[in-house]
């Protein structure tokens, strides 16, 4: 697979080092180590597939022309839009041309997160009651100096479009709106810290922040027949899976516990899905357009001051 990468920031970087002697070329309109301006001027003919890590607001364009060649997409999260109507464009334009849109959420395959979607689909914990995520880096100030990071929602599409994927991953869609508990500005101009959850069953509470000045990571899984407990991310490390059965009618639960201390794992992994997808092409797209409307319908309610 002939990759090019489209935007050498921080995450482009990454991608470039995990897609090696795939990489044919580089495209960014400022960054000297690239060597293209534009997208267009890359050769059609010299590349299968495009992973595109840029700010949100050029993605679209991006994605269009990508798509409307036929090229394969990897695009860093989150993928957002005015109206689902131009992410479904993108559908139809991916499927017309038997092309990959991708949208990139390597939080996926951190090795916790996949063991906690088995041991979910396994039922040893019974009816899931609720589920408690806090996620939080010390970026604020980093945001803060960015052209583009410190605006519109801030933390939430950026850290909570991770909460939002993971909701899908491991709990399927849940009904009805989000309720807003707290988004503030402590500060930056945009939110720098947001909690937000749906109420059902499970009932879900998500936290994130860009304040916690020790990268921070935590996930929280009450149930019927006990509870599981990851703590950190690996890039973070050490991170630790706990399982809980519990004790009726109550009593301390037997425990067992996996403690994993290695480099991030999750960039490789996703790299090589994408690669799989490439081989029978498909879209993610529909995951896109509900994370999208949830981000939509925060933003008008924050907007009015409407009750969440």
């Amino acid at each position: 697979m002939r990759v090019i990468v489209v935007g050498l920031g921080v995450q482009g970087k990454k991608r470039l080092a995990i897609a090696g002697d795939d990489a044919v070329a580089t495209v960014d309109p400022v960054s000297p180590a690239a060597q293209f301006r534009r997208v267009e001027d890359v050769p059609t003919d010299s590349y299968d597939a495009a992973l595109v890590c840029t700010p949100d607001g050029v993605k679209l364009p991006l994605l269009t022309y990508l798509l409307g060649h036929g090229k394969h997409v990897l695009v860093e999260k989150p993928l957002i839009a005015d109206s689902e109507g131009e992410l479904l464009k993108l559908k139809a334009l991916a499927e017309t041309h038997r092309a990959v849109c991708y949208t990139a959420y390597n939080h996926r395959f951190e090795p916790h997160i996949l063991r906690l979607k088995q041991t979910l689909d396994s039922g040893v914990l019974g009816q899931v009651y609720q589920a408690k995520f806090f996620y939080g880096n010390g970026t604020a100030r980093d945001v803060r100096n960015s052209a583009w990071r410190d605006q519109d929602l801030g933390v939430f599409p950026d850290l909570g479009s991770h909460l939002l994927d993971w909701t899908l991953f491991l709990f399927g869609r849940p009904e009805g709106a989000p309720r807003v508990w707290a988004a503030d500005r402590f500060e930056n101009r945009a939110y720098d810290h947001f909690r937000f959850g749906f109420e059902g069953r499970p009932a879900l509470d998500f936290e994130m922040t860009l304040l916690s000045w020790r990268n921070t990571f935590r996930c929280d899984i009450f149930a019927e027949k006990g509870s599981a407990h990851i703590d950190c991310l690996c890039k973070w490390g050490p991170s630790v899976f706990t399982l809980r059965t519990r004790v009726l009618p109550s009593g301390r639960p037997k425990e067992e516990t996996e403690r994993l201390e290695c480099a991030d794992p999750t960039w490789q992994a996703e790299y090589e899905h994408f690669l799989g997808l490439c081989r029978a092409p498909s879209t993610n797209i529909d995951n896109d357009v509900w994370i999208n409307n949830i981000f939509n319908d925060v933003r008008r309610r924050l907007a009015v001051g409407a009750p969440s």
